[in-house]
């Protein structure tokens, strides 16, 4: 995929974010089982699982640093809704992962960092 122009919208940088990781993670042997995966209370942006490990991930895109890196943008409220998703994600599909991870990850010009068990 080719670095996304400046005047994308949001929406569209945020989608471009999300899949290069989703590719990241998949490259890594992960299964990514959800995108964009939306409730009354919020959204989960990617849910990934690997063996019996479900990871949620927090995806940040910028298209410059001059506010910043990426994964700056999540504080202890995001983190805080993320977690609350993440016990309605598992509620919802059944899913009784043996181990459950958060990660952010930060997308800056096509380069992908993520910062796994960041929360």
């Amino acid at each position: 995929m080719s670095e996304p122009r400046r005047d994308l919208s949001k929406k569209a940088l945020g989608a471009y974010g999300e899949t290069l990781v989703a590719r990241w993670y998949e490259s890594g042997g992960y299964t990514v089982v959800a995108r964009n995966w939306r409730c009354r209370e919020g959204e989960l942006d990617l849910v990934a699982t690997r063996d019996d490990l479900v990871v949620f991930c927090e995806v940040k895109t910028r298209s410059t640093d001059l506010f910043g890196v990426p994964a700056e943008a999540v504080g202890w409220r995001k983190q805080r809704k993320v977690r609350a998703l993440a016990a309605i994600w598992i509620e919802t599909t059944g899913v009784r992962p043996r181990a459950i991870r958060f990660d952010v990850a930060g997308v800056l010009r096509q380069q992908v960092d993520v910062i796994e068990a960041a929360f």
